[in-house]
């Protein structure tokens, strides 16, 4: 993990809702000199699904932070605590906090990005995908604030919920009710369009858990509906390859650079 210095504040657990008797907790990352309208990114953590903490993206939030975002990593209720579309609404409910907040925060409520890995990064697209679209907004606090993003930095996503490799944990989060346009509803591929918000997809080539070709999937249907979008590929590496801080790290400056062309301060 990177050391702390330049110093990011980091607010680790803080208690933002309870849902169901599920108390969500962030982590909140906050670069350097008490930043005013600094861009912000909420981070979406993996874990198929079933596990996995806000935790899990500290480096990012520090790696970014030190760049100059704020950063949110969010929790969200699990398949094994509630099924779809349970897990989107509480993304949903992380962004609208972070909007209604952003004020206090230190965050520009116009330049809010999302980034996500694996199962984090197909919630960061769906996330994208429906803007406030109501049968994804939930019933969570701040209703009616917007649910858009600027961008979209999707790691490893799973973009298409009928794939192999990933059917028990699918199965598990979609639940023994859903039908085939359930599994369609909830694959960010189906909302491939020419404004979807600018997108980032990341990947190895040597990923058997979500095969590669699931990104250059996501990225040929955003290219041929006309939307902004490029994939990076990173031969012979496996599933979380970004483990490894010397990759989050240079995947933090892609992002950042990402970031500056698609939101940069009006």
């Amino acid at each position: 993990m990177p050391s702390d210095s330049p110093r990011v504040a980091i607010q680790e657990n803080v208690l933002i809702d309870t849902v169901d008797d599920r108390e969500l907790r962030y982590d909140i990352f906050t670069p350097p000199g008490a930043p005013r309208n600094a861009p912000g990114v909420l981070l979406v953590h993996g874990g198929g699904w079933s596990q996995g903490e806000p935790a899990q993206l500290r480096g990012y939030g520090i790696f970014l932070g030190r760049l100059g975002y704020v950063c949110v990593s969010a929790a969200y209720r699990l398949s094994g605590e509630a099924k779809w579309p349970a897990q989107i609404h509480d993304v949903k409910a992380a962004l609208r906090w972070m909007r209604a907040n952003a004020a206090s925060l230190g965050v520009d409520p116009t330049r809010i990005a999302v980034h996500g890995n694996s199962a984090g990064a197909h919630l960061a697209l769906m996330l994208a995908a429906t803007p406030n679209v109501p049968e994804f907004e939930g019933n969570g606090a701040h209703q009616g604030v917007d649910t858009s993003v600027r961008a979209c930095i999707a790691i490893y996503a799973p973009v298409e919920l009928a794939m192999r490799s990933l059917s028990d944990a699918i199965g598990q989060l979609m639940g023994p009710a859903a039908v085939p346009a359930d599994y369609q509803a909830a694959s960010p591929v189906t909302y491939a369009r020419s404004d979807f918000p600018p997108t980032m997809l990341i990947h190895g080539t040597k990923d058997e858990l979500v095969p590669w070709r699931a990104s250059l999937q996501m990225y040929e249907a955003l290219d041929r509906a006309g939307a902004q979008a490029e994939l990076h590929l990173y031969n012979g590496l496996p599933h979380a390859f970004d483990a490894n801080s010397a990759y989050s790290r240079g995947i933090s400056d892609l992002i950042h650079l990402f970031l500056q062309r698609n939101m940069p301060a009006s």
